[in-house]
């Protein structure tokens, strides 16, 4: 089922009127199984933006793959169409559904680092789709997306970008083909405040002066409200399985301070390189995470945080660094761990679905760590996976279903599922909120606060939801073009924690001060 709304506007164009998209009634299912995108119908025109809005799991990811032609393994459509530009989506002839992804349609996923093929530079990347293979046209394209457009951007490749910066490259690798529809998978996640106002503002001129029907699936209302034309809405077939959220963590004052022991590192260097060219990303960067403690890592995209936490987990080789944990040296590679170490430390990343095998299923991804990890009798497995999918909020049924079959919040869900399933000590996550509706997002930090207190859970928290930081975490680490600019108290960093706007970070300067007096 689903509700649209629209909003009022001005006189359009008689080309303006026609529908390039239109669904009626459409929905998917795995036969026997689940219904991945209930009944929904809407339209789409030229220079216009359709949001699609409703909780994880809703089918929004669904109804946009369906609109390029693409249902998941083991699913078909049991009722309605889906016509794009004149064309069903489903015909049987796949050279019409071929012709229209390679002229009309651009599709930019909800993971799309895991689309960008890692052994091309982001200048091949986007001229390997345009229209007009030249360096301006590159340059123009990477402008219109906010990003650097010198030789030392555009001649990295996408291990070297932040998530928001492989986004952007992703955007404008689809803006290159000039389509005449637009699809975006939450296209701000993982932006900072100020780059989402300009992604807004991009895809508003985008619709405007291009005339392109853009439709994006978003769990961020400001930006839906701020630009979006029309908006339908979606809801699930089966209730969320998610716990009630409670108040924030910081208004628990049983929960005790951890001070002392715990992981730190410090003067860590990270430095890529390209052709012989240096790329700082992290330079002498300190950071501390005591046990039983939830520490923020905000910074804009670009600045450094994804690297910092693939090094405390040993995915990221530093130039230079000191690690401990509990006082004792760890190593800075994880294949140089202990097993106890390994368990220990566990990474949610921002892109689960590079992170998922896609030959898996569900209940095999949570079984390997059981397996490594624990001393849990084989017969048990089944029932303790149960229960890892239930307290993330998902069905006992999820464990049956593949990583493709799952919308973006339910895979980073089983991510974080996956994560917990080693009883780890320390949990570094990465925008592990970025995809999630704001019901499932305060039920997971709920469920984060609950294993802090129950078994002294550290957390890591990544986000650029400014007041996801300042209401869960105790702590904060400001980075800023791989520095560390300021650390300490969330609530003398934020003085306004736990209120609903996201406040300006200090000025440089003004917070190293602050860092110098607080550390």
């Amino acid at each position: 089922m689903s509700t649209t709304e629209s909003r009022p506007s001005g006189p359009t164009s008689v080309a303006a009127e026609t529908d390039l998209i239109s669904v009626a009634g459409l929905e998917i299912a795995i036969p026997g199984g689940p219904v991945l995108l209930p009944a929904v119908s809407m339209t789409a025109r030229p220079g216009r933006i359709t949001a699609l809005t409703g909780p994880s799991g809703s089918g929004k990811s669904t109804l946009l793959r369906a609109l390029i032609g693409h249902v998941p393994a083991g699913a078909r459509i049991t009722r309605g169409t889906a016509d794009v530009l004149g064309h069903t989506m489903h015909c049987p002839d796949p050279r019409v559904v071929r012709d229209l992804r390679r002229s009309h349609i651009a599709y930019v996923g909800q993971d799309p680092g895991s689309a960008l093929n890692p052994r091309m530079t982001v200048h091949r990347l986007v001229t390997e789709t345009a229209t007009q293979r030249n360096d301006k046209k590159v340059r123009t394209l990477l402008e219109e997306c906010r990003l650097p457009t010198d030789d030392s951007f555009t001649g990295r490749r996408p291990t070297a970008l932040s998530g928001g910066q492989q986004r952007r490259v992703a955007l404008a690798r689809a803006l290159s083909r000039d389509p005449r529809v637009l699809l975006l998978d939450e296209p701000t996640a993982g932006l900072d405040p100020s780059l989402r106002d300009q992604i807004g503002s991009l895809l508003r001129e985008l619709a405007t002066s291009r005339g392109i029907a853009v439709i994006m699936a978003c769990h961020d209302l400001e930006l839906v409200d701020a630009c979006a034309d029309h908006t339908t809405h979606l809801t699930t077939s089966a209730p969320s399985a998610a716990p009630t959220a409670r108040q924030p963590a910081q208004q628990d004052a049983d929960i005790p301070m951890a001070t002392g022991e715990g992981l730190a590192a410090g003067e860590v260097t990270v430095v890529f390189a390209h052709h012989g060219i240096a790329q700082p990303a992290l330079h002498a960067v300190d950071f501390t995470l005591p046990n039983g403690t939830i520490s923020g890592i905000v910074g804009p995209s670009g600045s450094g945080k994804t690297t910092l936490l693939r090094v405390l987990a040993g995915l990221q080789r530093p130039d230079s660094a000191t690690l401990t944990l509990d006082g004792s040296p760890l190593a800075d590679r994880a294949r140089r761990r202990g097993r106890d170490q390994l368990r220990r430390i566990q990474l949610v990343p921002q892109n689960p679905l590079s992170a998922l095998n896609p030959a898996h299923t569900v209940g095999k991804a949570l079984t390997r760590p059981l397996r490594l990890h624990t001393d849990l009798p084989r017969e048990k497995f089944g029932r303790r996976i149960h229960e890892l999918l239930e307290r993330v909020g998902l069905s006992a049924d999820t464990a049956d279903r593949y990583p493709a079959e799952l919308s973006g919040g339910q895979r980073q869900r089983v991510s974080i599922a996956r994560a917990l399933a080693t009883e780890p000590d320390y949990l570094l996550c990465d925008e592990i909120t970025s995809a999630l509706d704001p019901h499932t997002t305060a039920a997971i930090m709920d469920l984060l606060t609950s294993l802090r207190r129950e078994r002294g859970l550290a957390v890591a928290l990544v986000s650029h939801e400014h007041e996801l930081i300042t209401a869960y975490s105790d702590t904060v680490h400001m980075l800023q073009d791989g520095a560390l600019i300021a650390h300490g108290p969330t609530r003398s960093l934020f003085p306004t924690a736990g209120h609903p706007a996201s406040p300006s970070p200090p000025s440089r300067a003004a917070a190293q001060d602050h860092g110098a007096a607080t550390q």
